[in-house]
């Protein structure tokens, strides 16, 4: 059973730093794109970063300069590094994993909430 399990989350005071962890679970982790979304109330989810099985990596405009993901294989866990957080950054973060051959393997954690206030 497939299992994406997200930590991290938080309140932090606008201009201070949060890192997501997710750990993965009953995937061949190494062959996954990992992916960052968040979704703020009322608005769709969004992709906020997405590293690739080789390392290359993408991000939202909004996020470039200040957010960085990264992956450890050897952990089965993707990070997302968040600096000079912004209230606009203030959202539940979802981590994804997205395998696709034949068929599509989408997976999706379970969310951590993110609150950026003073």
């Amino acid at each position: 059973q497939v299992q994406l399990v997200e930590s991290g989350g938080g309140l932090v005071q606008p201009g201070g730093s949060l890192r997501l962890s997710c750990v993965a679970s009953g995937i061949n982790f190494n062959l996954y794109t990992m992916g960052w979304y968040r979704q703020a109330p009322g608005n769709q989810r969004e992709l906020v970063a997405g590293i690739t099985r080789g390392g290359t990596r993408n991000y939202a405009d909004s996020v470039k300069g200040r957010f960085t993901i990264s992956r450890d294989n050897a952990k089965n866990t993707v990070y997302l590094q968040m600096n000079s957080l912004k209230p606009e950054d203030t959202a539940v973060y979802y981590c994804n994993a997205l395998f696709v051959r034949t068929k599509e393997y989408n997976y999706w954690g379970q969310g951590t909430q993110v609150t950026v206030s003073s």
